[in-house]
Order: C-alpha cells, then structure tokens, then sequence
C-alpha cells in the first residue's frame, strides 16, 4: 500500500534522520530499492521525474508497477510514490493516477506565481491524503530540461510558502543535481539556519544528494533536514557496474546476454548504493 510521505517525515524530523528519495527508471531499479528498503527496515520514497514518467509509459503504468511490486515482493515498509520537480500539469495527472505524494516545482516562477499555483494544491492534496513538496530557491544543475543556477532560497519566501500548509518544503542552499564541479563551495549552512528559524517545525529537503560529502549530509539533517534525494549516484553505480560485465565478455559465455544477467551487476550496484546512503540518511529499522 502507498502511503503519504507526510509521517515517515514528521517522525524523520522529530527523531533526527533523514527519509532517502530513490528516483526510479524502470522496473528493475523500483524493484532494487524496494527490496533493499524491506531488508533494512527503512521507510522509502519512490521518485519519479516527469520525463522517466514518460519513459516508463505513463503514470498509470508506475502506479500499476509499484502497487504490484509492494503486493509480489510482499512489502511492509512505509512507501511513498513521489512526483519529483513537477509541473502543475504534472502534478495534477499524478493526483490523478494514485501518486501518494507530490512535488509542485514552482522555484523558476516570480514568488506571487510560486504562491498562487502552490495555493491551488494544497487543498487538494490535503483532501486525498497526499503529502505536497513545494521549493524555493533553484536547485543547480539541470533536472528534466529545468535549469537551476544553484541559487539560495530567501528565508522570508520561505516561510511563505510553508505557511499555506505543504508537507515538505525544498530550499536552494547551493546543492547541486548531478555531479558536483571540483571547485563547489559547499552547502550554506547559515542560509538552512535562518530556513529553519522561519519555518520552524516544516520538514526540509535536500535536493542533489549526490556527491555531498557525508558529514555535509549529516549535519544538514541535524538542522532540519528530513528528506534527501538519489538518483545521480544510482546512475553512475548502475552504468559502472553493467560497463564492467559487458567489458569483461560475460555477454558472450553462455547465455550471459540474457537481459536479467546483464542487468543484475547493476542492480546489485543499486542496492548497494542505496544501503550505504540509508546508513548515511539514519533511517535503517525506522519503519
């Protein structure tokens, strides 16, 4: 069963640990982090980018996935299917077809446009019973064709924008998507203080999980940090791993071109990368 993010991030917040956010792509890597969160005991949420939407044939096809890996692979944790960095359009459709939690991205608008489009979904959301993530203050990098200078959030805008009522609330404090440049200054610790000064109890979220030294991580959570998203770094251990099996010919022996033998080196990657941020995040046996 797909539940809200709403409580496994009030119980994040209050008990000092971060809720990890897996971007999904296909069946395998749902399959991958599904499994590892049931052994580890650890509630998770499934993100789902509007253009990995897409590719895996619509939000109807992810909902049907997901619902059905939870039954098959017998799933007790907390899960929550996320929308990540959505369009109001988009984030409508997900309401739609059964997400449990959603992420308007209105960071790229004026902040009145921010505000007036957010506003429109908080009842909504409240209503069904989905947990809402808004943002402000651009994450860098690039997301889905969405390209952020890494811009840090105004903690007055802030404070806006948790005070309609959304569940989570993302803030820019110079985190980065994708992989971070040699020459990155670091997180703005000062700016998530004086976030948490005006939000006060909103759960916060780090976006561009990926490539933050571990002690960064761990001292954001300290200041309010419930949330923190992968998917950068899946990627990489995905394409690592899988490079490694076809380079070393096992395609070629038997039938190791069989799609689920090329595929599980990668797979194997993926849990292990998700393992050791949930070790990172402190959510192992919180579920």
């Amino acid at each position: 069963m797909l539940v809200s993010a709403k409580e496994m991030l009030n119980k994040a917040r209050d008990g000092h640990y971060a809720v990890g956010q897996f971007n999904i792509n296909n069946l395998e890597w749902t399959k991958c982090i599904l499994q590892t969160a049931e052994e580890l005991k650890a509630p998770v949420i499934l993100g789902v980018s509007e253009g990995a939407g897409k590719y895996m044939c619509g939000y109807d096809t992810v909902v049907g996935m997901v619902k059905g890996m939870i039954k098959c692979l017998n799933i007790t944790v907390p899960v929550a299917l996320h929308l990540d960095h959505g369009t109001f359009e988009g984030a409508k459709a997900c309401i739609n077809a059964g997400f449990s939690s959603i992420m308007f991205d209105g960071s790229h608008y004026p902040i009145d446009e921010n505000l007036k489009l957010t506003t429109a979904l908080v009842n909504t959301c409240d209503i069904l019973g989905i947990s809402l993530e808004a943002e402000v203050g651009a994450i860098g990098g690039e997301e889905d064709g969405v390209v952020g200078m890494g811009e840090c959030a105004d903690p007055a805008e802030c404070k806006m924008i948790a005070d309609l009522g959304v569940t989570m609330l993302a803030a820019g404090i110079g985190n980065i998507h994708g992989k971070y440049p040699e020459n990155w200054p670091g997180l703005r610790f000062d700016v998530l203080e004086n976030i948490k000064k005006e939000v006060g109890d909103m759960p916060l979220v780090l976006h561009g999980g990926t490539g933050i030294p571990e002690e960064m991580v761990k001292k954001a959570i300290n200041l309010g940090v419930a949330k923190v998203n992968v998917n950068t770094e899946c990627q990489i251990a995905f394409s690592a791993a899988t490079r490694k099996y076809i380079e070393e010919g096992k395609d070629l022996v038997g039938k190791g071109f069989d799609p689920r033998k090329v595929l599980a080196p990668g797979c194997e990657a993926i849990k292990a990368t998700v393992k050791e941020k949930m070790e990172i995040f402190g959510c192992i046996g919180k579920a």
